[in-house]
């Protein structure tokens, strides 16, 4: 599969593989016009370019999405609110995307309401978004149950008001067996906190340091037993992980959009999608024409020999 760059031509996609966009190709206010160069991507073989926007093959979609939900406070302050008026909007802005997900057949959707770091925010702030995830969990369990969401808490839930501590075990073993889509909430979540955790359980485990690998490692994190994120999604256009699933993430592709997470949408969720569908994913090996990865290994003789391990290319 080629490279190709990405762009928007007054609001529609317009794939451009070395081929000027001229006039000609603009669209008018009720068509998207989606253009490439000779070759067409496979990804949309077949499908009727002056038509709506084409469905993208399951084979071209991550499996799991994170999400970093960023810019509330600031979707506030545009507004002449309250912060705390921003994470109720972002909070009312998670069913749509939820629903979204699993329109686009997402499996796993990760959310980061609460990091570890949060808890030095002003401690009116801290207790309107505990009460927000009450409120949260008391309106939306019965109707995502209903609609098989599984619920999974990952970080530290020892830390939580021991009755906000039993209403998320009683919402992850409701959805238990529920299986049309995994919603991940991280509260109270860490990156680097989630490694010293899991570090610590191996410890007291008294597993042998020569038994110790990535593997067993990673049967030790909040997220065992899940692929890792194929895509992080962070909204109100920061550049940096901010320590989020830094474990999970050696190789997840990363999409940012200057949008602020209340305005986060359907249509948002769908270029993010389709901007992953062109990723060219090698995963530190290398690809041939028709993007198949091959994994190169190398010889033991060159490992033993001190070599530096090679770039992505």
């Amino acid at each position: 599969m080629t490279n190709r760059s990405w762009q928007e031509v007054e609001g529609a996609h317009t794939f451009v593989d070395d081929v000027p966009v001229t006039e000609d190709l603009l669209p008018d206010e009720e068509t998207r016009i989606y253009t490439r160069g000779e070759q067409m991507d496979p990804c949309f073989a077949g499908h009727d370019f002056t038509s709506a926007p084409p469905a993208i093959p399951a084979e071209f979609l991550p499996h799991h999405i994170a999400l970093v939900m960023d810019g509330n406070g600031r979707w506030a302050r545009a507004r002449g609110l309250p912060r705390l008026a921003g994470h109720r909007a972002g909070t009312e802005n998670l069913r749509p995307i939820l629903e979204a997900s699993v329109e686009f057949g997402i499996e796993i959707l990760t959310i980061w309401a609460f990091s570890t770091e949060n808890w030095r925010r002003p401690e009116g702030e801290v207790r309107g978004l505990l009460g927000i995830l009450r409120q949260m969990i008391r309106r939306e369990l019965k109707e995502l149950h209903k609609q098989g969401v599984r619920l999974r808490h990952i970080g530290r839930l020892d830390r939580l008001p021991p009755a906000l501590q039993k209403q998320v075990q009683e919402a992850i073993e409701l959805t238990r067996n529920n299986d049309r889509i995994i919603l991940n909430v991280a509260f109270d979540y860490g990156g680097r906190a989630e490694i010293v955790q899991a570090v610590r359980r191996i410890v007291e485990a008294g597993i042998p340091a020569d038994q110790v690998d990535e593997a067993l490692l990673s049967s030790y994190m909040y997220t065992a037993g899940q692929p890792d994120p194929d895509l992080i999604i962070r909204t109100s256009g920061e550049l940096r992980t901010s320590g989020f699933m830094l474990w999970q993430s050696a190789y997840t592709e990363y999409y940012v959009t200057e949008t602020f997470w209340p305005d986060f949408d359907k249509e948002e969720l769908r270029r993010a999608l389709l901007a992953y569908a062109h990723r060219d994913r090698r995963f530190g090996g290398i690809k041939d024409d028709y993007g198949s990865p091959h994994e190169v290994h190398a010889p033991e003789e060159a490992l033993d020999d001190g070599g530096e391990e090679g770039d992505e290319g």
